[in-house]
């Protein structure tokens, strides 16, 4: 069992709200992995970061990501940060699911974040670390990506809709092509 779906990009583009919707269309679970750390380790992303630091909060959302790509059958939204991990990343190959990568221009971003009081990578300068974090990872994102939809001037519900039919069009190809 593996997400049907799995959701990466930049902070504020917009995976977990447009995840949720995903899978109200897709009528399956969803599942953020910043939710699954903090049911796993009984503290929020803001605590683990405050008192043990990124490498313990990564630490842990690795667990997470790779205990859901084995274990969890719907749509699964990655922080911006998770695919820092080599073991995160070896593992959303080796599961062989759609890996949609959705993005958004940089002013895009700042206004969907704010002041970023809860986002603790961004907090200090919100707009500076978005710019060093897409330059940082967006070769990753793009080379682990089976697709990519923009989200600037979308509604989560119009990217999950064009997600789901963009999914649909690709397994009705892949069943038509295993019928030949």
């Amino acid at each position: 069992m593996s997400p049907l779906a799995v959701l990466i990009g930049l902070p504020g583009v917009g995976k977990s709200t447009t995840g949720r919707r995903l899978a109200k269309i897709m009528s399956v679970a969803f599942l953020d992995s910043d939710d699954a750390v903090e049911a796993a380790t009984g503290r929020t992303v803001r605590e683990l970061f405050a008192h043990d630091g990124e490498a313990a909060f990564r630490l842990a959302e690795t667990e997470a990501v790779v205990a859901a790509l084995d274990r969890f059958a719907g749509v699964l939204a990655l922080g911006g940060g998770a695919l820092g991990s080599e073991r995160t990343c070896t593992a959303l190959r080796a599961a062989h699911v759609p890996v949609i990568r959705l993005q958004a221009e940089l002013a895009t971003l700042g206004r969907r974040i704010g002041d970023a009081r809860t986002r603790p990578l961004l907090a200090a300068a919100p707009a500076e670390r978005l710019a060093a974090l897409a330059a940082e990872r967006g070769p990753l994102y793009a080379e682990l990506a089976t697709l990519t939809v923009d989200t600037d001037g979308r509604s989560p519900g119009q990217v999950a809709a064009t997600i789901a039919a963009r999914l649909h069009e690709r397994d009705r190809a892949a069943t038509s092509a295993a019928k030949k």
